[in-house]
């Protein structure tokens, strides 16, 4: 194992060093596959990588240190973030008594909706702006971190137009300029890694669907991995965010190489945060992956089994790196409708009062038909990532790679109870032409998958993913 480990290093070394490459010799140093004509461009591509994460730090009990990292900050007026139920939870508890031991003075919003909405966003942004807070701090999972970066932004932004910063083209997508407070992230939950990452996802309510803003502007300062926070998740969402966590390494590492992408953008300030796969990305979401792969099936059938559950914790933030940088494509561009249009859905273990077809499980729901459809384009990577899924791939060849991964998907899904697809989450085919109308704006990401798609495309994905199993 370590020689194959060190192998594997070298090799990815030696993509880092020819990466930015274009002459004949090095321009597909990402793989051995199958080469496919590429798509004729009119503009450079964009040769450059450009590497942001928040500062991490890790382990059982490190919360306790919130209030110093506040005071030694400066802070004197802080915005404790939250939802509802973890309110009244230990996590949240632990923050305030350090916050009150260290003299830390601050305010509890509370209100945060678990997969915020345009509206929550502005309720929160209000309680900011109102509150003149110097930092922030946010308890929770990815809404909640979401929220705060939200609220944080424009608080930091008073004037700005709440379309300003959003994702094109729904938004106007403008790039941050605007100096930020700092917000030290909490994370509760084992899926998002939203603490590492520069993106607030929400659901706009005027078109039923998903999206959000990315800029390395609002990446949190500081994120606290606390495994001991990870104990208070019920098992179905100890699931779902892990199926974000599945999808997220998965993506990030099958999409368009960043060296592939154009344009090149005229100034760094307009250089998106989601770049394509490369070599630094491509380490950490194979990790995430590897972890997944060994402890996401014992942290949900074992609620105390805090070994799987602390491993979980770092691999969400592991993916976190990875995606932050790389990007996700289809799962979640398609995610984004089956999420939005939710008719009367509620997931098991989520106690909340609307419909709720969760992140992670809106995400997954779509993996086996996605990873079929992008096989043909990097084979080689779909049939690795199968491998480490459990797939025995010695006699496999290239054009079974799709195949493979997505009936190593179904198995992986089916062992964990997993809805039998769309349609157990209330949708029929009757539903594919709005699901197909909101996943188009999702620019964002679906131009990172390593395959080009049409309506049509997106069509059969829908359809294929109506059944699972």
């Amino acid at each position: 194992m370590a020689a194959a480990a060190r192998a594997r290093v070298a090799h990815l070394l030696r993509q880092l060093q020819h990466a930015s490459c274009q002459c004949p010799t090095h321009s597909h140093t990402y793989s051995q596959e199958v080469q496919i004509q590429p798509r004729r461009q009119t503009t450079m591509t964009a040769a450059f990588l450009e590497m942001a994460v928040s500062n991490i730090r890790y382990g059982a009990g490190v919360t306790k240190e919130v209030g110093m990292d506040l005071q030694n900050m400066g802070a004197k007026n802080v915005c404790l973030m939250t939802d509802k139920n973890l309110s009244q939870l230990p996590p949240v508890q632990v923050v305030m008594d350090s916050l009150v031991k260290n003299g830390v003075h601050f305010q509890v919003y509370d209100n945060v909706r678990v997969e915020p909405t345009d509206s929550s966003f502005m309720e929160a942004i209000e309680f900011a702006k109102k509150g003149a807070f110097d930092a922030y701090v946010a308890v929770g999972g990815g809404s909640t971190m979401d929220t705060c970066k939200a609220a944080n932004l424009y608080a930091s932004s008073p004037h700005s137009d709440f379309l300003d910063y959003v994702n094109a083209p729904i938004g106007k997508g403008k790039p941050v300029s605007v100096p930020l407070k700092p917000l030290i992230a909490v994370p509760t939950t084992t899926g998002t890694g939203s603490e590492t990452t520069g993106v607030a996802v929400f659901d706009y309510e005027h078109l039923k669907v998903k999206t959000g803003i990315a800029s390395r502007a609002i990446k949190p300062t500081l994120g606290l991995i606390d495994p001991l926070h990870t104990l208070h998740m019920p098992a179905r969402v100890v699931a779902n965010s892990g199926f974000d966590v599945l999808c997220h390494a998965l993506e990030s590492y099958t999409a368009l190489p960043y060296h592939k992408r154009s344009p090149c953008p005229s100034n760094p300030m307009l250089r998106p945060a989601y770049q394509g796969s490369n070599p630094i990305s491509d380490l950490w979401s194979i990790h995430a992956l590897r972890i997944v792969a060994k402890y996401l099936k014992r942290a949900v059938k074992n609620p105390d089994d805090l070994e799987a559950r602390s491993h979980m914790h770092l691999a969400s933030a592991f993916a976190g790196i990875g995606f932050g940088n790389a990007g996700v494509h289809l799962c979640h561009g398609m995610s984004y409708p089956i999420s939005g249009l939710v008719k009367t859905y509620k997931a098991k273990d989520y106690n909340v009062d609307h419909p709720l077809v969760p992140h992670g499980l809106s995400v997954v729901l779509t993996s086996p038909a996605v990873f079929t459809f992008t096989a043909q384009m990097f084979p080689e990577r779909h049939l690795e990532t199968a491998e480490i899924l459990g797939a025995d791939i010695h006699t496999a060849r290239t054009q079974d790679a799709g195949p493979v991964l997505a009936d190593s998907l179904r198995k992986f899904l089916f062992d964990l109870d997993v809805d039998d697809g769309l349609e157990a989450v209330g949708y029929t085919k009757a539903d594919i032409p709005a699901l197909v109308k909101g996943t188009l704006p999702q620019e964002r990401v679906t131009k990172l998958a390593p395959r080009p798609q049409t309506e049509e495309d997106l069509s059969a994905l829908f359809e294929a993913s109506m059944k699972l199993y």
